[in-house]
């Protein structure tokens, strides 16, 4: 974002180098001095000061034997010029790797990865970091990892690491175990766990799964192991009025991974029940590119390598295509 109009309007139809060259020349006092200090001859510095004067319509400096001094238009136009070169600075370093922020994206701002990797500032809060949420498919996360759109993605790979593009790499971070999520009405409410088993015949409503998403086939193979049915009926209006709705329901459930991170208000008085024998498990791997050179992306490697979050319980179920890691 450009923070001065006129400068952004004098960007429209100057020669950045140009205006290099007249901040150097302005604050070096003299030609020869501007052009060591860029590397160029001094013919090259008067003609791109020329070329700029000629540009804007004014004279920028006036030659005088101590060297050159700026003009009333070149003292009006220096403070724009500097905030054009930082609006440069600031443009190529929003996208470039290893000096813009490191790129990661989340999925939800809700689930584990998120605070997983709020976790990961806390402890680098030196780190720029961009947090992003791409509501796609993990081919298209990967697809945006594999063209640098990202720097890295948190998501379940169910396919062969052969099939996977041949920079992208694969770590497994994350098991989220599952909890039920009920309000005090609720015939569960009071159990201190559930089965998978004890699931089947409750509504377990999670409106708005995308059809083709990674967590769409995990459900759809969870119910389908275990007798269950996962409702996907209905608009949605988003988290809090699917907390609201569930908090003052007898009958409806859902299912939360068990880092995932949900607040509401005291009334409502929500359980959150872990689902055991087996723990139903949600895997999700860090997808990066093995050619990325942003010095940040090795750091939250390191760290998530000794957060890993494998559950400790043996009694757990995966969906059958595994993870891909490399």
């Amino acid at each position: 974002m450009c923070h001065n109009q006129t400068a952004c309007n004098y960007s429209e139809r100057v020669d950045l180098n140009a205006v290099r060259t007249f901040v150097a020349a302005a604050d070096a006092g003299q030609f020869q001095h501007a052009a060591a200090e860029l590397s160029i001859t001094q013919q090259a510095v008067s003609k791109r000061v020329a070329a700029l004067e000629r540009d804007l319509g004014v004279r920028l400096f006036i030659r005088t034997p101590r060297g050159a001094e700026l003009t009333i238009d070149g003292q009006a136009f220096l403070p724009h010029a500097r905030e054009l070169l930082q609006a440069e600075e600031r443009a190529d370093a929003s996208v470039r790797p290893g000096r813009r922020a490191l790129r990661v994206d989340v999925i939800n701002r809700r689930i584990a990865p998120a605070v997983l990797l709020q976790d990961f500032y806390r402890t680098h809060p030196d780190i720029d970091l961009d947090v992003v949420t791409l509501a796609t498919d993990v081919g298209s996360a990967i697809a945006a990892v594999e063209d640098g759109t990202i720097d890295a993605t948190f998501r379940a790979v169910t396919v062969p690491a052969r099939q996977l593009p041949a920079v992208i790499r694969t770590a497994r971070v994350i098991a989220d175990a599952h909890q039920l999520l009920v309000g005090p009405a609720h015939p569960l409410a009071g159990a201190p766990s559930v089965t998978p088993a004890e699931l089947a015949g409750h509504r377990i409503w999670m409106p708005g799964m995308a059809p083709g998403t990674e967590w769409t086939a995990y459900y759809d193979e969870f119910a389908a192991t275990f007798g269950l049915t996962i409702d996907v009926v209905g608009p949605v209006f988003g988290n809090e009025a699917l907390l609201d709705e569930i908090a003052g329901s007898a009958r409806l459930a859902t299912l939360v991974g068990e880092g995932s991170r949900y607040l509401w208000p005291d009334s409502y008085d929500l359980r959150r029940i872990p689902v055991q024998r087996p723990t139903p498990i949600f895997p999700l791997s860090l997808i990066w590119r093995g050619d990325n050179p942003h010095p940040a992306l090795l750091k939250l490697r390191t760290y998530l390598d000794a957060r890993q979050t494998d559950a400790t319980d043996a009694d757990v179920w995966e969906p059958t295509g595994g993870i891909a890691d490399e």
